[in-house]
């Protein structure tokens, strides 16, 4: 599909890669909303194009088109861009259920 060569093109860490596993993980379960998070929480592994901080989140709630938000936090470690990221996937997910 033309996800997967986008995927394939630019990286794991990208919108359509986020988009199909959050679409993945409401199609392999009995849910009604999913979420899916890929990012460079660091220290090491970012680049020019993607640095440490670049994050993508994907929800998907059944019936409803999928939405995307990428975000690029500035965190000092791995857990604080780690926590950074869950908290913006949580409220992701609290804005799908209004």
């Amino acid at each position: 599909s033309s996800d997967v060569c986008s995927s394939d093109l630019l990286g794991a860490v990208s919108e359509p890669v986020a988009r199909m596993m959050a679409e993945g993980a409401l199609e392999a379960s009995n849910a009604h909303v999913a979420v899916a998070i890929t990012g460079v929480a660091g220290p090491g592994g970012g680049t020019a194009m993607k640095p440490v901080g670049t994050v993508h989140i994907a929800t998907a709630r059944s019936n409803q088109a999928l939405m995307h938000r990428s975000e690029l936090f500035d965190g000092e470690t791995r857990a604080e861009v780690q926590e950074m990221a869950v908290r913006s996937a949580l409220q992701a997910l609290r804005d799908r259920m209004v």
